[in-house]
C-alpha cells in the first residue's frame, strides 16, 4: 500500500495499521503543530451507505462523549475519490494487542488497564451506545510515563443500546464476543461489553483469551465449557481475582456484573486487597439506609423508556413515594430517609427526601468527583426562596425555566467548578397540584451534562405528604 502524501491538510507519516473497514495513518498537524491519527474508510467501502454510515456515527458517537477515556475525534472529512475520514487523537503508547505480544501484564497493571477500560466503556453506556467489539487491538495508550492512560477505541460495530434487542446481522471478535453475540436477535446489551472486559482481563493476566478465537458457531459452543481460572494458568494470581473475571465472563448475562463501572469498581477492590460485594443491580449500600430500587419505571412512557434503554435506574425514599432515575454507574449508595429543608434555609422539619451518590461518605464535600443526586419535597418550598449553596468556584450558565401540564421546574447550573470538569444543577420544581414543592441538587463529573433527563426522570405519588 502506497503512503499518501496528504490527507486533507494533514501530512501523512506512516501507516499505522489497517483493518477489515479502514487504515489508520499517523499524520502531522502543521497548523496545531501536533500528530494526529487519521482513518480513512477502504476503497471497497466507499459506496457501501450502511458502512459510510456506521463510519460517521463513530465520529458522532465519541464526539459526544468527549471523554478522556475514549478516542477523541478532532476533525472529519472527505478525500477527492469520496472517501470519508476521521482525525483522531493519537496514542503514541501503542495498542494492548502490541503489549501482549510479550506475555501477561503484572497482575497490578492488568487489574489498573481493565479498571480503566471498564470506565471508559461506561460513559458509552451513560450515553446509551455498546461498543460490541472490545479486543486488545482497540485499546490504545497515550505513551509512556506516569500519566499514560489507556483509552477505548474504533467503535465501529458501536450501536444503541434501544436497538440491542434483536440484532440481524452478528458482529464481534470470536475470543472476546459474549455467546449471546453469536446469536441473531440474541438480544445483547450492555452486558456483552462486560463479557469482552472480562475477556480483555483475562487475556492480560494470564496471556492469553478466556477461549481460542475461532468462528462464531464456536463461540457459541464454548459458552458450555468452563473457563479455566486465572490462577491456575497463572499461580502468581490470588485466587480472590478469580472470582471477578469468572463473573465478567459468566455465559448468562444476568449472572455478570450488571454494568461495566461495577466491574471496574470490584477490580479496583481486589487490586487493593478489599473484599469485594456482590449485591445487585446496586453495588454497595449505605449503612443505616432505607433503600428502594424499582426495576421497572412507574409514571411516565419516556422514562420507562430510559431504563430500557440506557441502563439507567431507580431509586426511592423510604416510603416510595419520592423517586428518582440516575444513571446505574451512580447508584453506588442511597440514603432515603429523609431531609431537613433547614439545610437551605427554609423552616426547619422533617420531610421525604433522599440521596443517591457513587460514595455517599464525601457527599457533603463539593470538591468531590462524585456523581449523583438529591431529591427533596417539603411544603415549605411552595412559594418560598431557599438559600441555595454556594457555588462561587463554579461558572454561572444561563438560567432556564420550562413548564408541563404536571409541574413547573426552575433551573440553574453551574459548570467547570474549581477548573475541573465538576458541574452543580440545583431546580426547584412546582407541582400543579399538591401543596408542596421539590428541590434536586444533580452533581456531574464527566463533562455529559444529564440534567434534564435526571430532572424528567424525577418522580411524585399522589399519597406524597411533606411534613414540613
Amino acid at each position: 500500500m502506497s503512503v499518501p502524501e496528504r490527507i486533507g491538510r494533514y501530512r501523512v507519516r506512516r501507516r499505522l495499521g489497517s483493518g477489515s473497514f479502514a487504515t489508520v495513518w499517523l499524520a502531522d498537524d502543521e497548523v496545531l503543530g501536533t500528530s494526529v491519527a487519521v482513518k480513512v474508510l477502504a476503497d471497497n467501502w466507499t459506496h457501501h451507505i450502511d458502512v459510510r454510515a456506521r463510519f460517521t456515527e463513530e465520529a458522532r458517537i465519541l464526539r459526544r462523549a468527549e471523554s478522556d477515556r475514549l478516542v477523541r475525534v478532532l476533525d472529519v472529512g472527505e478525500l477527492a475519490d469520496g472517501r470519508p475520514y476521521l482525525v483522531m487523537t493519537h496514542a503514541s503508547g501503542g495498542t494492548l494487542a502490541e503489549r501482549l505480544e510479550t506475555g501477561p501484564m503484572p497482575v497490578r497493571d492488568a487489574l489498573g488497564t481493565a479498571a480503566d477500560l471498564a470506565r471508559g466503556v461506561a460513559v458509552l453506556h451513560d450515553l446509551g451506545i455498546i461498543h460490541r467489539d472490545l479486543k486488545p487491538s482497540n485499546v490504545l495508550f497515550t505513551g509512556p510515563g506516569a500519566g499514560e492512560r489507556a483509552l477505548v477505541g474504533d467503535l465501529g460495530l458501536a450501536k444503541a443500546l434501544a436497538h440491542g434487542s434483536g440484532f440481524t446481522i452478528i458482529a464481534g471478535s470470536p475470543g472476546y464476543m459474549a455467546p449471546e453475540q453469536a446469536r441473531l436477535g440474541g438480544g445483547v446489551d450492555a452486558r456483552a461489553d462486560v463479557y469482552a472486559l472480562g475477556a480483555l482481563t483475562y487475556h492480560m493476566l494470564t496471556g492469553r483469551p478466556p477461549s481460542l478465537p475461532g468462528s462464531v458457531q464456536a463461540v457459541a459452543a464454548a459458552a458450555a465449557i468452563p473457563v479455566v481460572r486465572p490462577s491456575k494458568v497463572r499461580p502468581d494470581i490470588p485466587s480472590y481475582v478469580d472470582g471477578v473475571v469468572l463473573r465478567a465472563l459468566n455465559p448468562d448475562p444476568a449472572r455478570r456484573w450488571p454494568s461495566a463501572a461495577a466491574f471496574a469498581d470490584a477490580l479496583d477492590a481486589v487490586a487493593a486487597g478489599r473484599p469485594v460485594r456482590r449485591s445487585w443491580p446496586v453495588r454497595r449500600l449505605a449503612a443505616a439506609s432505607v433503600l428502594i430500587v424499582v426495576a421497572v419505571l412507574v409514571g411516565t412512557a419516556w422514562a420507562d423508556g430510559l431504563l430500557l434503554k440506557s441502563r439507567w435506574t431507580r431509586v426511592a425514599d423510604a416510603s416510595g413515594s419520592l423517586s428518582v432515575a440516575v444513571p446505574a454507574a451512580w447508584a453506588g449508595q442511597v440514603r432515603g430517609s429523609g431531609w431537613n429543608p433547614q439545610s437551605i434555609r427554609l423552616p426547619a422539619g422533617r420531610a421525604p427526601g433522599l440521596v443517591v451518590g457513587a460514595d455517599l461518605a464525601v457527599w457533603s464535600d463539593p470538591t468531590k468527583a462524585i456523581p449523583g443526586v438529591f431529591v427533596g419535597a417539603s411544603r415549605a418550598l411552595r412559594g418560598r426562596t431557599p438559600a441555595l449553596p454556594d457555588h462561587s468556584t463554579c461558572v454561572r450558565e444561563p438560567d432556564r425555566r420550562y413548564s408541563t401540564g404536571a409541574r413547573t421546574t426552575a433551573v440553574q447550573h453551574w459548570t467547570r467548578c474549581g477548573g475541573t470538569m465538576i458541574s452543580f444543577t440545583e431546580a426547584l420544581m412546582t407541582p400543579s397540584t399538591g401543596d408542596y414543592g421539590v428541590y434536586v441538587q444533580i452533581r456531574q463529573v464527566d463533562g455529559v451534562d444529564r440534567t434534564d433527563e435526571i430532572l424528567r426522570g424525577v418522580w411524585t405519588s399522589d399519597s406524597l405528604a411533606p411534613a414540613v
